[in-house]
């Protein structure tokens, strides 16, 4: 089965590779397994997330790439599908613009196997136009996409939330 899995890091330990300027995570900033395995690698400017932020699940497929601007998401955001123990993703999910963390320009989604799942078109975070199409290619009528764009949003909040969360709850300890 395909998914964006979830991190599932409430049991796992860490070390978290970082370094902190002024009582604040500042610089280059990695998170990994106790085994050594990368999980998030990204940057601290003055405390706040800066760059691109790369996540991989317990495996050590990719499962987002988040850039950011002064803790804001600014630039396109990327998800991938994964295999349960699979070491690599096996296909792009989502990409989806952000300006100053809204949704901002065209989000197109992909289903499982490759195919065009929606095209969102966001600006300054209100849906505009929305398009979704069946797994073989069918168009969905725009009440459909338009709820789809709704429930998409849902579940890829919780997911960045979720995402957010690890690097909040592991960051460098600044004392």
């Amino acid at each position: 089965m395909l998914a964006v899995t979830p991190l599932a890091a409430g049991a796992q330990t860490f070390d978290v590779v970082g370094s902190c300027r002024s009582g604040v995570p500042h610089g280059a900033y990695e998170l990994r397994t106790q085994d050594g395995r990368l999980r998030v690698v990204g940057a601290f400017a003055q405390g706040r997330k800066t760059g691109t932020f790369i996540f991989w699940n317990a495996s050590g497929a990719r499962v987002a790439v988040i850039p950011y601007q002064d803790d804001d998401k600014a630039g396109t955001v990327a998800l991938w599908y994964t295999v349960p123990g699979a070491r690599r993703e096996s296909q792009r999910k989502l990409e989806a613009p952000y300006v100053e963390n809204n949704l901002n320009g065209i989000k197109r989604s992909w289903n499982p196997r490759g195919t065009r799942r929606a095209e969102f078109r966001y600006q300054r975070g209100v849906l505009i136009d929305a398009k979704a199409w069946e797994e073989d290619g069918t168009p969905r009528p725009t009440p459909d996409a338009q709820a789809q764009a709704a429930a998409d949003e849902v579940t890829d909040s919780q997911l960045l939330t979720e995402l957010e969360a690890l690097v909040r709850d592991h960051s460098p300890h600044c004392d």
